[in-house]
């Protein structure tokens, strides 16, 4: 039995009750928190260089990011080789989601790349872009789409068209080597990864779980 509550009667304690249900289990309802809710304002970052650690720092940042309950998408243009992070992704339970576009081997521009190597580009812009817009992520990350300029596969006015379009609470990563000037000047925050000294002049090949 329900105990009014003190100076109510019956009847109102029950009315009260009512109007509290309907508000945690109906109107409440009505309204699904977005992802993109959650991080607040979000910024333009670019990590260029032709220094090792762009993709690394990204990476870093979904870690980082899942731990505070945020949700990434990481769109990897050119790359359709195996590497450790997809392992690692799994492991998340969906708290980062990593998708390939793009073949095992090198692209050769000769003079023009291959039209299979344009359209696999294309579909990484299109997918890691509708992931940005789609409200289901915090941060997105175009990885190599910096490099992709560089063979002719993404043009820069098309990366300034993504940051045109980046949602008020998304935060944007944008990888690779060869930041156009126009990509700079338009992002919030620029990293240049330069190398000083690197083992592989020595020979040592990329190492599983290090650099792949």
């Amino acid at each position: 039995m329900l105990c009014p509550a003190e100076g109510l009667t019956q009847s109102e304690s029950q009315f009260i009750l009512g109007l509290t249900v309907t508000f945690w289990f109906g109107e409440r309802n009505t309204y699904v928190k977005k992802e993109t809710d959650l991080l607040g304002k979000g910024y333009v970052q670019v990590y260029t260089g032709n220094g090792k650690g762009k993709t690394t720092a990204s990476l870093g940042l979904a870690f980082r990011a899942m731990g505070a309950g945020l949700k990434t998408y990481i769109g990897q243009f050119m790359k359709g080789r195996h590497y450790s992070e997809l392992d690692a992704a799994v492991l998340t339970k969906g708290y980062i989601t990593i998708e390939q576009f793009g073949k095992g081997g090198f692209i050769h521009v000769k003079p023009q790349p291959e039209q299979e190597d344009i359209d696999m580009a294309k579909n990484a812009l299109a997918k890691t872009r509708a992931a940005m817009l789609s409200g289901k992520y915090s941060i997105v990350i175009f990885d190599e789409i910096l490099t992709s300029t560089i063979f002719h596969l993404i043009t820069t006015e098309e990366i300034l068209g993504v940051i045109r379009d980046k949602p008020e609470g998304v935060e944007i990563i944008l990888t690779g080597r060869n930041a156009p000037a126009e990509v700079i000047a338009a992002a919030n925050l620029v990293t240049e990864m330069k190398e000083i000294k690197h083992y592989y002049v020595e020979g040592v090949p990329a190492r599983e779980g290090i650099e792949c």
